[in-house]
């Protein structure tokens, strides 16, 4: 079993939904996040003053899958939320070593599974 995250520009959180979707990848938690990566820093005019930017917003994804469904839920994250620009995003895989999902006890790969998949 793996935890996939995935940090993405906000405008792309529904076309990465879609494509998660599509791949038949299910069991997505989203968060809105702050974070700074490869982008310039930006200035910003508020209220009259000139203001660094050095926080941009995401969208963080996690979804945790089994083995079989890695592969193409990074496909899916990549496709979703590509633009070919400076700041589209990092996807991540860590290992996961216990899942339980709590309304049945099922453990691990039966609790990472979609209900009736």
């Amino acid at each position: 079993m793996k935890l996939i995250i995935g940090i993405v520009r906000p405008e792309k959180a529904n076309d990465v939904l879609e494509a998660l979707y599509k791949a038949d990848v299910r069991g997505v938690s989203m968060t809105r996040v702050q974070g700074h990566g490869g982008e310039l820093d930006r200035v910003q005019t508020y209220r009259g003053t000139r203001v660094k930017m050095e926080l941009a917003e995401k969208v963080r994804f996690e979804i945790a899958v089994s083995d079989a469904f890695v592969q193409r839920t990074v496909d899916a994250l990549c496709e979703g939320a590509r633009t070919g620009e400076v700041g589209d995003g990092k996807v991540f895989v860590l290992d996961l070593e216990q899942a339980v999902r709590i309304r049945t006890g099922d453990r691990d790969q039966d609790a990472v599974t979609p209900v009736g998949g």
